[in-house]
């Protein structure tokens, strides 16, 4: 049985820093922590929903729902990512949750099962797998050399603990217990309406007997009429019946698997199970981008600044990417920046035409970037963002008692007394309820305060006038093809607003310029 002196754990020293989410363990999250208010507009509920659904055991959301407030957790969950990235540290990885799944499995199967022999039965089995899951990575890790502070304090942790007398006890308990239990014989014995059970003796085997008095019977090879029976994974009542039987047989050896299943009820090291767990994020995230990298779109890993100069190449929309590739498409990338007093991106140009896309592409790429994920881009260095804000347009609810202008007002008026310097705000055709005059006015009014707050700010809008608000702003607008004007490029080129362009485009695609028409009136 395992040395009760032992210690539960190895040293504080190895186990202070083994968290893979976080460079100070003591910071965790809620794991009741809701969506963030910019998910639905910002199609990041899609994005997280997407990448964890293969994998519902290990309840990710929450670790997705919380982003990172310090640049050093960030680069710590950047370094984990890139060490997960390199072909044997995955397949270590992989080897190791393949275990712990099997012992999962092994954890379900004891709360099915009625009989409590049964139950000690699979518990003993679970400990085994443990003990190969655990054995197992310690040599695979041991094997690959690792860079990220994360899973190198992990693997010293790991290798502490597998060398623990507990462990090891732990260990020996199990691997005896299987070995006496594998051991025991017996004879079941049905004589009449009853069944006995006795040990196993010096019992002849009339096996060969039986063959030699029918074999001058014999004139082919007989049909095999033999029946496999189902292994329904649990006992019936006539099998575990049996089992106590024997278990009277051998009191010594069933009285150590009831103690050892009762004083090692949570042989699990915490460490291990938590490790288990949050390792699982990092490999949701790859397994979710990859197959938009085969289809040739770069990730990165930014550097991420409390500045507020900002820029992406070659970024995209995640969730759009995803969907494209399903389909064996490729979604357009776009490239952005700002810098010395830039803060607001104002985007104008044709309907469908990339527009809203962009602005939730770089909200998308400032939430992922603060998970320390992988990022759609070329090369990116975003803003660490306290909070970020959206704004998007919404149906009108024909039960609300508000307009849809106030509500325009009131969601604004929130954003506004909520941001500080540090947030990101993203605002998608707003005011788009009342006349042009007072849309102009009262976006006026909103970009004085956005410019009052230096804060970073995307505004998608179709009011020109924004676009040369001053200094602090910068023009981004939809592009089209120079051979059609009516046709969308889906990328976005920084230069001055002229949505004039625009209307002019679509007037002479459907024959409706003062030209043609003055043409075709008689």
């Amino acid at each position: 049985m395992p040395d009760e002196n032992a210690p539960a754990v190895p040293s504080r020293a190895v186990s202070v820093a083994v968290s893979v989410l976080f460079a100070n363990p003591s910071r965790g999250f809620d794991e009741e922590a809701p969506a963030p208010a910019c998910f639905r507009d910002l199609n990041l509920d899609q994005i997280v929903a997407a990448a964890t659904a293969p994998k519902p055991d290990y309840h990710l959301v929450p670790i997705f729902h919380t982003a990172l407030a310090d640049i050093a957790d960030i680069r710590y969950r950047q370094a984990v990512f890139r060490d997960a990235e390199r072909p044997e540290v995955r397949a270590a990885l992989d080897a190791f949750a393949e275990g712990m799944q099997a012992l999962r499995a092994n954890r379900a199967q004891i709360d099915k099962v009625r009989y409590k022999l049964e139950q000690q039965a699979w518990f003993l089995d679970g400990v085994l797998l443990y003990d190969a899951a655990v054995r197992g990575f310690v040599e695979a890790f041991t094997a690959v050399e690792l860079h990220s502070a994360g899973l190198g304090a992990f693997r010293d942790y790991l290798a502490a603990y597998a060398g623990s007398s507990r462990f090891t006890a732990l260990a020996a308990a199990a691997a005896g217990l299987k070995r006496d239990l594998a051991a025991i014989s017996y004879c079941v014995y049905l004589i009449g309406s009853h069944v006995h059970v006795a040990p196993q003796e010096s019992q002849p085997d009339f096996a060969e007997e039986v063959l030699d008095v029918f074999a001058k019977f014999k004139q082919a090879d007989a049909k095999d009429h033999s029946v496999k029976l189902p292994d329904r994974g649990a006992m019936n009542h006539i099998e575990a019946s049996i089992l106590d039987l024997v278990a009277q047989l051998y009191p010594e050896t069933f009285s150590r698997l009831d103690a050892f299943a009762t004083v090692e009820a949570d042989f699990m090291d915490t460490t291990i199970a938590t490790f288990d767990r949050e390792v699982q994020f990092y490999l949701a995230w790859l397994d979710h981008i990859a197959p938009v990298r085969r289809r040739g779109l770069p990730f990165c890993y930014p550097e991420v600044s409390d500045g507020k100069a900002v820029h992406g190449e070659a970024v995209f929309d995640v969730a759009l990417a995803h969907k494209l590739a399903g389909q064996g498409d490729t979604v357009v990338t776009n490239d952005f920046a700002l810098a010395g007093s830039e803060r607001i991106v104002v985007v104008t140009g044709p309907n469908q035409g990339g527009k809203t896309t962009f602005a939730r592409m770089l909200g998308q790429l400032h939430y992922l970037a603060g998970l320390g994920c992988p990022v759609p881009g070329r090369s990116a260095t975003p803003h660490l963002c306290d909070r970020i804000f959206t704004h998007f347009e919404r149906p009108e609810i024909a039960t609300s008692e508000r307009s849809k202008l106030e509500d325009d007002l009131l969601r604004m008026r929130d954003i506004l007394g909520l941001a500080t310097p540090a947030s990101l705000v993203i605002l998608n055709e707003i005011f788009t309820s009342t006349t042009l005059a007072d849309a102009v006015w009262l976006s006026r009014e909103v970009m004085t305060r956005l410019v009052d707050l230096d804060v970073l700010a995307v505004w998608v809008t179709f009011i020109d006038e924004l676009a040369s608000f001053g200094d602090t702003v910068v023009s981004m607008v939809g592009g089209v093809d120079p051979r059609d004007t009516a046709l969308r490029t889906f990328q976005l080129e920084r230069r001055p607003a002229d949505g004039l362009a625009y209307a002019m485009a679509l007037a002479e695609r459907h024959r409706l310029t003062y030209r043609i028409l003055k043409e075709r009136i008689p």
